[in-house]
């Protein structure tokens, strides 16, 4: 196997792997700068926690990525400044985020997270990254499964049309 052979930290990046890692370093930086500022605007303690974890973990996940970039002497998107702290009586009722769209987007982006990740994983040919996505990958359902949770017991879900008629046997 030649250069692909041994430990897969030895192993050059295709730039595949390069541009997936890179990509979600920079997506994740976005996320966390909005999800800060999310934290400004929300009322709700479980959703201002969910989005705490939600940042801690992206910043986390580009710690770890990084690190494999700077290896391999590829550099790093630029991060955002840390937002600053406001509360929600702060913002005016007219331009604050309610709620419930903020759990819909973290929603979202939490899918989002789950294909971004399952992508790296399936074009990735050194097992370390694989292994890296596949982490951050199980962190992100089990995330989702919180948040989830939490939607339905705010009653914020917005479920699609429910088949809540049985089909008949033929």
């Amino acid at each position: 196997m030649g250069i692909l052979s041994g430990n897969p930290k030895n192993e050059p990046l295709h730039e595949g792997e390069v541009f997936g890692v890179w990509s979600y370093i920079a997506t994740n930086n976005g996320l966390i700068s909005l999800y800060q500022a999310f934290i400004n605007h929300v009322g709700d303690r479980d959703l201002g926690s969910m989005l705490e974890d939600a940042v801690k973990a992206m910043k986390e996940e580009n710690q770890e990525a990084s690190e494999l970039l700077k290896a391999n002497g590829i550099a790093i998107p630029p991060a955002l400044p840390d937002r600053p702290i406001a509360t929600a009586d702060e913002i005016p009722v007219g331009a604050r985020i309610t709620d419930p769209e903020i759990s819909a987007i973290l929603s979202v982006n939490a899918a989002q997270g789950l294909v971004g990740c399952s992508m790296i994983i399936g074009q990735a040919i050194r097992e370390d990254i694989g292994m890296m996505f596949g982490k951050f990958h199980s962190n992100k359902v089990q995330f989702g499964g919180k948040l989830l949770r939490m939607n339905k017991e705010k009653a914020w879900l917005i479920p699609p049309p429910l088949n809540v008629s049985p089909v008949a046997a033929h």
